[in-house]
């Protein structure tokens, strides 16, 4: 018989093969004591040396020290800051292991959480694999000594920001242009963003020119000096500290296409990063909401699906909290949409029944009332768009035994990520 291996401690250095991916995208391995430790960039079949961090009764944290042995599907990541940034967690795995795994990710979660066992279908492929986001949001930071760091948190310190120059290879073209510029722009000139010690910048893409968002800061500043420095922006929105709605303080507002309509887009306005793939998105949630009637479009955005919806006959009411948001949904709204603003959870049970519910939440999912109050007065069908399998097989479980799964598609809408979008349609029971 053999004997029990010691206790596994912070700091040891151990070899280990790793079996599988955890949905975070880190690899999962045995330790020799028997817990178990989660490696961020391993792949399932290397062979690895690892440092020891926190361990915990069962389970515990390492760091990729070697690889002795990689694994058939690893692959050359193509970002030089792909060891050091903690974005792009599934890099260093060919495109089939990647939809393979998240695949996997999702009939895992309906099982484990939800408690549904279900056939998931392959994941439908992003149209690009890199130079796919039209959004990108880089932390700025103010060191002593005038240095300005820009970029991501680091992979083995969050508290650390990786400084990202060009090498990042998911914005798009413009969106990656124009953080270079920028870039400059603020080392001529560091004074043109508030004076805060930290803030976020979001670029965003549009087919008007790329806007940007500035999140921090409590004090006045001029920005018009930052549009002439950097002419690829159109406009400059800025979210003080404190504040729940942005301003536009230099430029003109800009639209975008999205399912074949003309939106407004503002600094926090929510729309898919990944154009090509969120139009796939769109197009299987059309063609799965039946016959037309009463509608529905719940946390709707700037109302892509209820506006197409309303355009196909339907009779669309759209729920969204955001103010800026839902001035971008009701401008210039095709007949037969208009939205509410306030929270979901209190608005839809006044609107049910329904003959459809679309339902695109945050990564966080459903309210807890949500489910109960479909489920008291349900609607003939509901479409759930998700960003995370995990809340997306709770909320099913929720729904339960009102409403029976009738179909699950997912999406590659976030390359080189753990992510994956799905399309839950839900029926009533009987």
């Amino acid at each position: 018989m053999t004997a029990p291996h010691p206790p596994v401690s912070t700091g040891d250095i151990v070899r280990v093969r790793v079996r599988a991916l955890a949905s975070s995208g880190a690899g999962v391995a045995d330790l020799p004591d028997g817990r178990v430790a989660f490696v961020p960039r391993t792949a399932p079949g290397d062979v690895v040396e690892v440092r020891v961090g926190r361990m915990r009764k069962r389970w515990g944290e390492a760091t990729l020290l070697r690889l002795i042995e990689p694994a058939p599907e690893r692959v050359e990541p193509l970002c030089s800051l792909f060891d050091r940034c903690g974005g792009c967690a599934l890099q260093h795995l060919d495109d089939a292991a990647q939809a393979s795994w998240k695949r996997r990710f999702v009939a895992d979660a309906m099982q484990r959480i939800g408690g549904i066992d279900v056939e998931v279908p392959p994941v439908e492929a992003s149209p690009l694999r890199i130079r796919y986001r039209n959004r990108l949001t880089f932390t700025m930071r103010r060191l002593d000594g005038g240095r300005i760091v820009a970029g991501f948190h680091a992979l083995d310190d969050p508290d650390r920001i990786v400084d990202v120059h060009t090498e990042c290879i998911l914005p798009e073209p413009a969106v990656l242009d124009a953080w270079s510029r920028l870039r400059a722009a603020l080392r001529a000139a560091p004074g043109a963003l508030p004076p805060a010690k930290e803030l976020r910048l979001t670029l965003r893409a549009t087919d008007g020119g790329v806007l940007l968002l500035v999140r921090g800061g409590d004090q006045a500043w001029d920005p018009t000096g930052l549009l002439a420095r950097v002419d690829v922006l159109r406009a400059v929105w800025h979210l003080p500290d404190g504040h729940r709605r942005a301003a536009l303080v230099a430029g003109e507002p800009l639209e975008d296409t999205w399912g074949g309509q003309r939106v407004p887009v503002g600094g926090r306005a929510f729309v898919q990063v990944n154009r090509a793939a969120a139009d796939e998105v769109v197009a299987h949630v059309l063609a799965s909401v039946g016959d037309g009637g009463a509608a529905v479009d719940a946390y709707c955005g700037v109302g892509v699906y209820g506006r197409a919806l309303a355009r196909q006959g339907w009779r669309v009411t759209g729920i969204e909290w955001d103010a800026e948001a839902c001035a971008a949904a009701g401008h210039d709204a095709p007949e037969g949409f208009h939205v509410v603003e306030g929270p979901v959870e209190v608005h839809l049970p006044e609107l049910l029944p329904a003959d459809l519910v679309v339902l695109n939440p945050p990564r966080t999912g459903l309210e807890e009332s949500v489910p109960e109050a479909l489920g008291h007065r349900p609607p003939a069908r509901v479409v759930y768009v998700s960003c995370d399998p995990a809340t997306l097989a709770r909320d099913a479980r929720r729904l339960q035994p009102g409403f029976r799964l009738a179909s699950l598609r997912c999406f590659d809408l976030f390359p080189q990520t753990a992510h994956v979008e799905s399309v839950a349609v839900f029926v009533p029971e009987g």
